[in-house]
């Protein structure tokens, strides 16, 4: 399968190299654990002001009580779940409200390799949570992003280059695989991101897209959606292969913050095939920039969550 590199000139990229982040908001879907509450550690300390957006309110409030004692930048917390489309609607409507400039809107909560299920709306759980979810928020969020000219944090993953978008069958409702799933929402993840900057380039946007993936990092991923043999492979993955998810969250921070990047740019881990080391250029597989399959998608998103774009 080839691959094409899309992103700047950033190798061995850490933390320590954040600009202050004074007076600037970052929102961070999925900031209650794992990839995102580092991500979110590493802007507050960075003396951003954060909002962690979760499902599960009490996590997210022990959450939000462990980077206050961190943060130099404000900790606050919204209640979002993905995969319920009225959830997004309401939880964007709380955070245009309190927030009119958003410098970094960052689309980083997921589920992975779940037996097969259904949203409320009716939707696969995993295309429905980590694509369809976050394509309404972004949209609904997208003046505030403008308002700041910043930017649509994409978090991507290697398995986007196992992935297919089946038209046909989107909700895989014939021979549903978690596998086979998980890869083609997270291929859907990175299109979404590719066709966004297109779409705000084509419209002279001050935005951009910036993308980023953890490689393969030790996160509650593979302890919460994988089940039978697959959890338990899991489990001996992660002690043998895996990186913290602190090294995870460095592309995702890059992605939101760094001042090395430029649009479309997309970093990840270099070192064992991109699943870990230090942070640099990654790598997109070549048939996920095929933009023919990309607006259609769009198209398809829109229609699937009842919410038109405007550029």
């Amino acid at each position: 399968m080839s691959t094409v590199n899309k992103s700047s000139a950033v190798s061995n990229w850490t933390a320590d190299k954040l600009p202050s982040l004074e007076g600037k908001t970052y929102i961070i879907t999925g900031g209650n654990s794992g990839i995102g509450l580092e991500a979110a550690r590493m802007l507050a300390k960075a003396s951003g002001d954060v909002v962690i957006a979760c499902r599960n309110a009490e996590k997210g409030s022990a959450a939000q009580q462990a980077l206050r004692t961190q943060a130099k930048g404000r900790v606050d917390l919204v209640q979002l779940d993905l995969s319920d489309l009225s959830s997004v609607r309401h939880a964007a409507e709380i955070v245009a409200s309190r927030y009119t400039k958003i410098d970094a809107l960052i689309n980083n909560a997921g589920i992975m390799q779940t037996p097969e299920l259904k949203s409320v709306d009716g939707y696969e759980l995993q295309f429905a949570t980590n694509h369809l979810g976050h394509f309404l928020w972004s949209g609904l969020l997208k003046p505030n992003v403008e308002a700041a000219k910043g930017r649509f944090v994409v978090v991507a993953s290697l398995v986007h280059k196992m992935g297919k978008i089946n038209f046909n069958d989107l909700m895989m409702r014939e021979n549903y695989a978690p596998m086979k799933a998980y890869s083609q929402s997270k291929l859907a993840t990175l299109m979404f991101g590719l066709e966004l900057q297109r779409r705000l380039s084509d419209a002279g946007s001050a935005s951009f897209v910036a993308m980023g993936h953890p490689g393969y990092s030790a996160t509650n991923l593979q302890s919460t959606g994988p089940t039978g043999w697959m959890s338990m492979a899991y489990k001996w993955m992660n002690s043998m292969f895996a990186q913290s998810a602190e090294r995870g969250a460095l592309p995702t921070v890059l992605a939101a913050a760094g001042v090395e990047v430029e649009p479309n740019g997309y970093y990840g881990p270099t070192k064992r095939m991109e699943t870990v080391g230090p942070v640099g250029k990654a790598q997109i597989a070549s048939h996920a920039l095929n933009p023919e399959v990309a607006r259609r998608l769009w198209s398809e998103s829109e229609w699937l969550t009842d919410f038109k774009w405007a550029f």
